[in-house]
């Protein structure tokens, strides 16, 4: 269990933070912009759960929040580099299993959907729209991750890329789906205001 009985601690006044290691990094440190991304993407999903509460739609709204639970659980994820240093604890990995939890629930959301015929743009209904963006932030935490994967000596585990990769293809359904399963949708008409 997490225990915060401090709040402030002053120790990021200087610019940098320390990750679950110990390790102390700049607070711009591709690392950091990973997971920190990944807890604004949390706080976005937090402010669609109010909109899909009020809509009455109790499926999805326990969908999201065991999704916002395993977001704590990536930011855990990649704030442990696997470095080869020792630690005294097993450090909590994302794990195949959430994401094949969350390609199931993208299928059951899914199956009462009509396939698209045009892309759709972020808005119908207030839950949609907070899904949407909670969907573009996901997106730009799975591009940090990748890019940090990228930077030699930085890993970052697969079902931790692929657990973002499939959050923002559950989100888009999620949107679809608070559109009354895309009754609501509003689709993009190319070059309707030229």
């Amino acid at each position: 269990m997490v225990v915060l009985n401090r709040i402030y601690t002053r120790t990021g006044d200087g610019g940098t933070t320390r990750l679950s290691t110990g390790a102390e990094v700049p607070k711009h440190d591709a690392r950091v912009e990973a997971y920190g991304t990944v807890d604004e993407a949390n706080s976005a999903i937090g402010v669609a759960r109010l909109h899909v509460a009020a809509a009455g739609d109790g499926w999805l709204d326990a969908a999201l929040g065991r999704i916002q639970n395993d977001l704590f659980d990536l930011g855990a994820d990649l704030a442990t580099p696997e470095d080869g240093r020792a630690l005294e604890w097993t450090p909590l990995r994302v794990v195949q299993a959430q994401v094949d939890r969350l390609e199931a629930e993208i299928d059951h959301a899914n199956a009462a959907i009509a396939p698209l015929d045009s892309f759709v743009l972020p808005g119908g209904s207030a839950a949609a729209a907070h899904l949407h963006v909670a969907r573009t932030v996901v997106r730009r935490a799975e591009r940090l991750a990748c890019a940090l994967a990228a930077i030699p000596g930085e890993a970052v585990s697969g079902e931790a890329i692929r657990y973002l990769n499939r959050l923002s293809d559950f989100l888009f359904v999620a949107a679809r789906r608070a559109n009354d399963d895309g009754a609501r949708d509003v689709k993009w008409v190319p070059g309707a205001h030229r």
